[in-house]
């Protein structure tokens, strides 16, 4: 992503994260409901990239403890429960303490427990090689070094650019590779780890924009760059702003192709704004949404 492009985000991100702060004064108990609403989203889209045949409805069954209307493994099972232990371990837990090897491996430890106990918690050790499509990771004795640079480099940098720390610092984890299963799903979690830490909202990469989510990948394996990452981070958290703002400001919220009608406007047209960010619109369940005027 080119400069221009990326401080022009900043610059929206600054004015929404600052109407943000005022909006939720006094306002506790309905950020904690919008986050707690938001786990099982989170949860659906960050298994659905890892393959998962779960449906955000579903998910949200096995997360409230209700039966489902067909065979579901016990592995994807502990995966939607797991996984939404550890967002909401992260939600109460990130401001607290920095983010550690230490913090990383217990994450780690919570989401694969009762899946694989073998690995659970533990970064690969000696012969325990992993490839993701042509990639091969580095050899697993490089892993704690290169988490620790990781690390230190985006506590040196983490002012300076939101978007590219948190772009960055996600690509190298997934670079890294450091654990046999659930590479994915925690850095993920560590993305919203850090934003929180940092005072911002957390972010919810989602299964519709996978195959984009990949080319980023590919992206930085051939080319060392993050334009891509870049990109999906900063709608996703345009995207996060614009939903709790319409929570946290009481305005009515209305279906986008609703809104198009009331308002006469073409609905692709709309889609295609709300896909850019430059509407305040925002994903719910996969349904675009936004506050009526």
């Amino acid at each position: 992503m080119c400069m221009a492009r990326i401080l022009n985000m900043l610059a929206k991100i600054d004015s929404l994260r600052e109407r943000y702060y005022g909006a939720s004064m006094g306002k506790d108990a309905l950020i904690n409901i919008i986050a707690e609403t938001e786990v099982a989203e989170q949860v659906y889209n960050s298994n659905a990239i890892e393959n998962s045949t779960l449906t955000i409805d579903e998910t949200e069954k096995i997360l409230l403890q209700i039966d489902l209307d067909r065979f579901i493994t016990e592995r994807e099972i502990f995966e939607a429960k797991n996984l939404a232990q550890v967002m909401t371990y992260v939600h109460g837990r990130a401001k607290e303490q920095e983010l550690t090897l230490e913090m990383i491996l217990l994450l780690h430890k919570m989401l694969i427990s009762n899946i694989r106990d073998d690995i659970a918690g533990r970064f690969r050790k000696d012969g325990e090689y992993v490839r993701v499509g042509n990639y091969i990771a580095p050899p697993p004795e490089e892993v704690i070094g290169r988490l620790e640079k990781m690390l230190a480099e985006y506590h040196a940098t983490s002012h300076k650019n939101i978007i590219e720390s948190i772009a960055k610092f996600h690509l190298t984890f997934e670079n890294i590779h450091p654990f046999i299963d659930g590479n994915g799903r925690i850095g993920r979690v560590l993305n919203n780890y850090l934003l929180i830490r940092e005072g911002f909202v957390p972010i919810n990469i989602r299964f519709i924009e996978r195959e984009l989510y990949y080319d980023a990948f590919k992206e930085f394996d051939d080319k060392k760059e993050i334009s891509i990452m870049e990109k999906i981070v900063g709608r996703a958290l345009t995207n996060s702003y614009h939903k709790r703002l319409a929570y946290l400001e009481g305005r009515e919220i209305i279906d986008l192709v609703d809104y198009a009608k009331k308002q006469k406007l073409s609905h692709s047209s709309l889609i295609n704004k709300a896909h850019r960010q430059t509407i305040e619109a925002f994903l719910e369940k996969n349904i675009w949404k936004i506050a009526n005027k």
